[in-house]
C-alpha cells in the first residue's frame, strides 16, 4: 500500500505523504542465477512467538523444483536471526550466512526436481520504525494491556521472517501453511482457512492454511487478542464464502456495520473485475495499528472506522483501496516491480470506478480533474527492467497510473474498455501462478481494442512528456488542431461556440470553425499541453 496523497474526495487527506522515506530494506530486483532454476511450490512456516521478549524461533520449510542440477541454494532471510541447522532432502548441509542470504552447499550435487529444504533459526526480526511505509514486526500493546503483533512485508519481503525467494516473479503454487504459537488467550489472523488450534500449558497454536498461490508480502500474520465478526458473502458466482474481521474486542460492536461496507465493496468490484478471486476460502481483514496493507484474505485495516461520504453513503477509502489488491496485485501480480504500476495504478482506479457506481459519471470525471494536478510526473512510472521494490516505487504509480487507466477507457470507448478490463483480471494467463508486465496488458488491451496503443503507453507509462495539442488561428473563425507528439490519432473533445463535439485528431490535423477558441479535452482525459499560435 504505502499509500501516496491519492486524492481529495477519498484519499487519506495527507495522512500518507513525502514522510513514508524511512525504509531501507527492499526486495526483488535481477534473479539471481542459482535461484533462477528454482520454482518455490510451497513454504511451511512453524514458528513460536514470544511478544515478552519481541523474538520468533522455530522453522520454515521451503519446498521446491529446480529446473537442472545444483551444488548451491540460495534463500534470502534478514540477518537478523540465529540459524542452527538446514537440512535439504532431510540430510544436514553446510551453509553461509550473511548479507541478508543463506547459501547453503551441497556436500552432493543435488540433481533437478523436487527438493524439500527446512530452516531451523530464531531471534529478534527487524522491527518496523514507521509502519506501513517502513517494513518489519511491530510489538504493541493494545489499551488492556494486551500484546500485539504485526508484520508489514510490502517492500521488504518474506525474508523479513523466512527464508524464502524473495522476488515478485515467483510464488508458492501450493500456497503456505503457517503454524504459529501465541500465549494462549491470544489469536493469530493469517491468510487461507484455519486448520485447527490446539492449546497446551499456556500456549495456543493456530494452523492457516492456503492452497492458493500467494506473494511472499502476503504471508504474514497478525495477533491480538481479537474478537472475530463473521458473515456471509454471495459471490457473482453464486459461491459463499466466509466474511472474517479480527477485531480488537473494545471495537467489536464497529465491525458488523464494517462487514456490511465490505460487502457493498465486494459486489461492485466483481461487477468490474469478476468473481472475488479467493472464493474457495474467505473474505478476511484484520484490524491493526498500522494504518493498512494489502495481505491476501487478510487485508491489514487500521483506518479506525472513519468513513467518508460517496453518493450519500458511507465509505472507507483505505479499505476499498487495500481490497482492490485481491484483484490488482494479489491475484494480477507484476513479475518485476518495475510494473509496480499495475498493482497500485489499477488499484487506485478501481477505487475512481467506485466513485462512478455510487456518485456517477460526473462525479468520476471530477475526481480525476482534481488529482491531474497533483502528480509528480519526474519520472516515468516504469522506469526499466529487474527492478527492486525501492527503485520502482513512486507516487505516480498510484495517481498516474490510475490517470492513464482513464485516459485508456476515454481512447477505446466503454464498449471495449469494461469487457477488456475484466478479461485481463480474470484471464488464467495473466492470474494466479502467471505473472504480468507491462507488455502485457499493453498487447491485450491492443489485440480487443483493435489498435495498437503502444504510442499511448510509451508516452504516459514510459515517459514524463504531456500530449502536446497544437491550435493555430488560420483565419477569422478557423483553426488547425494538431497533435504534435503522438503518432497515433486520437479522439478528442473539442467545445467551440456550437458545442462540443468529439473529433479525431492526428498530426495532420483537423480544421475547424469556431466564432471563439477552441476549447480541447475540457473533461480533462489527457494529461496535454497546448500550444496556441
Amino acid at each position: 500500500m504505502r499509500k501516496p496523497l491519492i486524492l481529495a474526495a477519498f484519499v487519506l487527506a495527507g495522512q500518507l505523504t513525502q514522510a513514508q522515506k524511512l525504509k531501507t530494506l527492499t526486495s526483488g530486483g535481477k534473479l539471481k542465477p542459482e535461484q533462477a532454476i528454482m520454482d518455490i511450490r510451497h513454504y511451511t512456516i512453524a514458528l513460536n512467538v514470544d511478544p515478552a521478549q519481541r523474538s520468533i524461533d522455530g522453522y520454515t520449510t521451503v519446498d521446491m523444483i529446480t529446473s537442472q542440477p545444483t551444488k548451491v541454494i540460495l534463500l534470502d532471510l534478514l540477518d537478523s536471526f540465529k540459524v542452527s541447522k538446514i537440512l535439504v532432502n532431510n540430510k544436514p548441509q553446510v551453509f553461509d550466512y550473511k548479507h541478508d542470504m543463506l547459501t547453503i552447499n551441497m556436500d552432493k550435487e543435488l540433481p533437478a526436481g523436487k527438493a524439500s529444504v527446512q530452516v531451523f533459526y530464531g531471534g529478534k526480526p527487524h522491527v518496523a520504525r514507521r509502519p506501513p511505509w517502513d517494513d518489519g514486526f511491530i510489538w504493541k500493546t493494545d489499551s488492556l494491556g494486551h500484546p500485539i503483533v504485526e508484520i508489514t512485508a510490502e517492500a521488504a519481503g518474506g525474508k523479513l521472517y523466512f527464508p524464502c525467494k524473495d522476488n515478485p516473479s515467483d510464488e508458492p503454487n501450493e500456497g503456505v501453511d503457517m503454524i504459529i504459537t501465541v500465549p494462549k488467550g491470544l489469536v493469530v489472523a493469517g491468510p487461507g482457512l484455519l486448520v485447527n488450534t490446539t492449546k497446551k500449558g499456556d500456549k495456543a497454536t493456530f494452523h492457516w492454511k492456503t492452497n492458493y498461490t500467494i506473494n511472499n508480502y502476503s504471508i504474514v500474520f497478525d495477533v491480538a487478542d481479537y474478537a472475530i465478526v463473521t458473515r456471509e458473502y454471495t459471490s457473482v458466482e453464486g459461491r459463499k464464502v466466509p466474511m472474517q474481521f479480527f477485531v480488537w474486542k473494545y471495537h467489536e460492536n464497529k465491525a458488523a456495520y464494517h462487514l456490511q461496507l465490505l460487502e457493498k465493496f465486494a459486489h461492485e468490484q466483481e461487477k468490474y473485475l469478476g468473481e472475488y478471486p479467493w472464493a474457495k476460502e474467505k473474505i478476511g481483514i484484520v484490524e491493526t495499528t498500522h494504518l493498512g496493507m494489502e495481505h491476501e484474505m487478510m487485508n491489514a485495516y487500521g483506518n479506525k472506522f472513519k468513513y467518508t461520504k460517496i453518493g450519500g453513503e458511507d465509505y472507507d477509502d483505505l479499505m476499498h483501496h487495500e481490497f482492490s489488491h485481491e484483484w490488482w496485485g494479489n491475484k494480477v501480480t507484476a513479475k518485476d516491480w518495475a510494473d509496480y504500476w499495475i498493482h497500485e495504478g489499477i488499484g487506485t482506479y478501481a477505487d475512481a470506478l467506485y466513485i462512478r457506481e455510487y456518485a456517477g459519471e460526473d462525479a468520476y470525471i471530477k475526481h480525476f480533474q482534481q488529482t491531474a494536478p497533483g502528480f509528480g510526473n519526474k519520472i516515468p512510472v516504469v522506469l526499466g527492467k529487474d527492478l527492486d521494490e525501492e527503485a520502482a516505487y513512486n507516487n505516480d504509480i498510484y495517481g498516474k497510473g490510475a490517470f492513464f487507466m482513464h485516459t485508456l477507457r476515454y481512447v477505446i470507448g466503454d464498449d471495449i474498455f469494461f469487457p477488456t478490463l475484466k478479461g485481463f483480471v480474470t484471464s488464467p494467463k495473466y492470474t494466479y501462478d502467471n505473472m504480468v508486465t507491462t507488455e502485457d496488458v499493453e498487447q491485450y488491451f491492443s489485440e480487443k481494442s483493435g489498435m495498437n496503443l503502444k504510442p499511448l503507453f510509451d508516452l504516459y507509462i514510459y515517459s514524463v512528456n504531456k500530449l502536446e495539442v497544437h491550435v493555430q488561428q488560420k483565419r477569422n473563425n478557423t483553426y488547425l488542431i494538431q497533435l504534435q507528439n503522438m503518432s497515433m490519432p486520437l479522439p478528442m473533445d473539442i467545445t467551440t461556440d456550437a458545442g462540443t463535439k468529439r473529433m479525431l485528431v492526428d498530426t495532420k490535423g483537423i480544421t475547424i470553425t469556431s466564432k471563439t477558441l477552441p476549447v480541447i479535452d475540457d473533461n480533462t482525459y489527457y494529461l496535454k499541453k497546448i500550444i496556441i499560435e
